[in-house]
């Protein structure tokens, strides 16, 4: 038994990539991809896309301060992660640029030492060297810049 793809004319892929925009910012990398996965004709993806930006339902810039901002508050994530994922997604060096600097310096500064205080917290049972050693590591997993962890390790570990 073989199955046929169902083909969507291009007004109905346009009215659902419509949707799929309007429920959450995304970027074009997730469009095209999910016009694959809609099965839509390969030469219809540029028009599809032209008119998702024509009629601001798709837009870059925004894509990438809201998904910085988001994972900065939310998942708090350093920079480096931050840039990171959206180079993976595609995104451009203009729209990353912008998106990082929306994170306010200051608050950067005290989500990451807050996020240092809990972890050194946490190994208390280990060894003083072990404890920062461990500490650093989670926080350059998490996108923090070495430098920044290593000044804000001297501060809480003194």
């Amino acid at each position: 038994m073989t199955m046929y793809k169902k083909y969507l004319t291009k007004e109905q892929a346009l009215q659902k990539l419509k949707h799929y925009c309007a429920y959450q910012e995304r970027c074009h990398s997730e469009v095209k991809e999910k016009l694959y996965q809609l099965g839509v004709w390969k030469k219809e993806h540029d028009e599809i896309i032209a008119s998702l930006i024509e009629e601001n339902y798709l837009n870059e810039e925004r894509f990438a301060v809201a998904y910085a901002g988001g994972h900065f508050r939310i998942k708090q994530w350093g920079r480096i992660k931050i840039k990171y994922e959206l180079k993976q997604k595609q995104v451009s060096e203009y729209s990353i640029k912008k998106a990082l600097r929306q994170i306010e310096d200051e608050e950067y500064g005290k989500v990451l030492e807050k996020l240092a205080r809990e972890k050194y917290a946490a190994l208390k049972k280990e060894q003083f060297l072990v404890r920062k050693k461990k500490t650093a590591d989670y926080l350059v997993s998490k996108g923090y810049e070495a430098d920044l962890v290593n000044t804000i390790l001297k501060i809480i570990s003194s």
